[in-house]
């Protein structure tokens, strides 16, 4: 009989995480039980704490199950956590920040670079046999324009960092300014969108960022300009995106998260304006490798000291 901690697996996990845990842990896949809410009461307090991804959180339920124990979640977002719940049963919950912030910042200029010069567009235009018949059209150049970030949070300053090396002017927009950074800060969101040429999202999703890019945001951006976002679908009117691609209204959308990820709008695709990815802004071996780890040493260091190394930083 095995004599490791079991933890509550709460959906498939990356394999290289699933592995690494394995060596310390036992894993119950939640996810595979038949009568899901009766196995958590029947089974409240025997688990050494639960492990999740951020695309499943952690409900309330789930955390009444762990009380006083630990749930690691591998990803930043926090949305999907009960930290209501996890506080009244005095659950400790960790997250894997930082280890990702560079590749999704160079997502984020990746699908600059992708709208504004049209990259996916050219590349199916070639692999389709058209540069024969006739040269590629124009598109918009990205040095020297004009970068809103809404959101300045761990991701938002790196990508203000990379704007550097492209000689744009960065503003911001979030909750109140912020006094370390050289940045201007702009209070209405509106008015930023405005200004700015391209708009990347890179805040933190939940209600309070539920459809913050709405009709007045995108009409602000208006036809010349690019919407970027690698935050949450959630943080995006999504029904307003659809009207302003279909009407020509945004010179431009790219996109890595979606409201009902996998499922994407089919006005959306195919679309030459629109660049669309699968959710990839962290999906490269070196962060899937430091997230496995940061969930792993989380895990460690709540069962020798009681406390996890990266609580979620919530507002």
């Amino acid at each position: 009989m095995s004599t490791l901690p079991v933890l509550l697996e709460l959906g498939p996990l990356p394999v290289g995480l699933t592995q690494r845990l394995q060596a310390h842990y036992r894993l119950h896949a939640l996810w595979q039980e038949p009568d899901r809410a009766a196995f958590l009461t029947q089974h409240a307090g025997q688990f050494a704490g639960a492990v999740t991804m951020s695309r499943y959180g952690c409900p309330a339920d789930v955390m009444a199950c762990v009380a006083g124990r630990v749930v690691a979640c591998f990803g930043t977002g926090y949305e999907g956590l009960d930290l209501a719940a996890a506080q009244q049963h005095h659950v400790h919950v960790s997250t894997t920040p930082d280890v990702l912030n560079d590749c999704v910042a160079d997502l984020a200029f990746g699908l600059i670079l992708a709208t504004a010069r049209r990259l996916c567009a050219a590349d199916r235009y070639v692999h389709a046999g058209e540069w024969p018949k006739a040269n590629y059209g124009l598109a918009h150049r990205v040095s020297g324009k004009r970068l809103g970030i809404v959101g300045l949070g761990r991701i938002g300053r790196v990508v203000a960092k990379r704007s550097q090396g492209f000689d744009m002017p960065v503003r911001y927009h979030g909750r109140h300014a912020q006094a370390d950074v050289s940045y201007g800060y702009e209070a209405d969101l509106r008015a930023l969108a405005e200004w700015a040429d391209f708009l990347v999202v890179t805040c933190p999703g939940g209600e309070a960022t539920r459809g913050l890019i709405n009709a007045q945001v995108l009409e602000a951006l208006g036809s010349e300009g690019f919407l970027i976002n690698v935050s949450r679908g959630s943080v995006i009117d999504e029904a307003a995106l659809l009207d302003a691609v279909q009407h020509q209204r945004i010179g431009g959308v790219g996109l890595d998260v979606y409201q009902h990820e996998p499922h994407i709008p089919e006005a959306l695709l195919n679309n030459p304006r629109v660049v669309a990815l699968p959710h990839i802004a962290a999906s490269t071996h070196e962060t899937r490798a430091a997230m496995e780890a940061l969930v792993a040493d989380n895990l460690a260091s709540f069962f020798a000291t009681g406390r996890v190394l990266t609580p979620p930083l919530t507002p």
